[in-house]
């Protein structure tokens, strides 16, 4: 990362419609976005289109592409035509019967860079991405931008330490987390303001933990359940950029699409890890145990 403040910008999504509206709005979006100043704007998770995964459908299949294909080639007329690195998030279809979740990573030149295919894979009701999805294998490896070295995971990955920690071991300068989570309509308010607080909570400490900044963009809008059988989804928004101390730097609100601008400076890691130097006091000789799936108590 430069010496200067850097400008990043994400675009909270409302699905519209189709690839090609989904693409002309974020086109418009990134252009906006550029014309304030951003370097960096991150997308939402699979936004050229809806998210599919509230139910298992053969035909959705239809939809993937290939990386680099057509979606890929429209992003990075976009990045290359407004000067920034993109950051977006596609359906891959890698081959057949192989699909993953991949992020993309587009250089101000529109230059693909790097991808990573998500590497946790849920399976809730609502979320049934393992009857998509396969679970990634290009590991947690920061991806080198003009603006910095990027860590980018998708959604699920957010819950985990694990993937925060060693993209911060591998040298990031911040975490990206394109994303699509929302309400079940059927929760109780309480409920829905539990999750809601997890969500930002968990992300917060990965930001204390490595001493990074996060950049997390959400979908907004409620989307019907194409099969009928549950009320859909209710995407919350509230997209973020929190500060390498957990300090809200940006938020947007939860019911619409928003265009939400955040200062980056790339001082501030260096000096937090000064005064929390948490990576030089880990214990790496006593963590063996965090490679076992249980540790039983007997």
């Amino acid at each position: 990362m430069s010496n200067t403040t850097l400008s990043v910008a994400l675009v909270q999504h409302r699905d519209a419609g189709s690839v090609d509206a989904n693409l002309d709005a974020t086109a418009t979006a990134v252009a906006e976005a550029a014309a304030k100043g951003a370097q960096l704007v991150v997308l939402a998770e699979l936004h050229t289109g809806p998210y599919f995964c509230q139910t298992e459908d053969l035909s959705t299949f239809d939809t993937a592409e290939a990386i680099p294909g057509p979606s890929c080639e429209r992003l990075a007329t976009i990045a290359r035509e407004n000067s920034v690195v993109l950051v977006g998030s596609l359906f891959e279809r890698r081959a057949p019967g192989l699909y993953h979740n991949t992020a993309v990573v587009f250089e101000r030149d529109g230059r693909l860079l790097g991808t990573y295919r998500k590497m946790h894979i849920p399976d809730d009701p609502g979320y049934y991405e393992k009857y998509y999805f396969t679970p990634g294998d290009t590991g947690f490896v920061p991806i080198d931008t003009s603006v910095g070295r990027l860590g980018v995971l998708v959604c699920w990955d957010q819950w985990y330490p694990e993937a925060a920690r060693i993209m911060a071991l591998s040298g990031a300068e911040v975490l990206i987390y394109p994303t699509a989570i929302g309400w079940d309509p059927q929760d109780t308010p309480q409920e829905q303001q539990r999750q809601q607080e997890a969500w930002i909570t968990v992300q917060r400490g990965h930001a204390v933990a490595n001493n990074l900044p996060v950049i997390a963009c959400n979908r907004t809008g409620h989307e019907p359940d194409p099969s009928g059988q549950s009320p859909g989804a209710t995407f919350w928004g509230t997209s973020f950029v929190a500060g390498p101390q957990g300090e809200i730097l940006a938020r947007a609100g939860e019911a619409a699409p928003e265009i939400l601008a955040a200062g980056l400076d790339p001082g501030r890691t260096e000096a937090v890890r000064r005064q929390w130097p948490f990576l030089r006091d880990r214990r790496i000789d006593a963590y063996a145990p965090i490679l076992k799936r249980y540790i039983d108590p007997d």
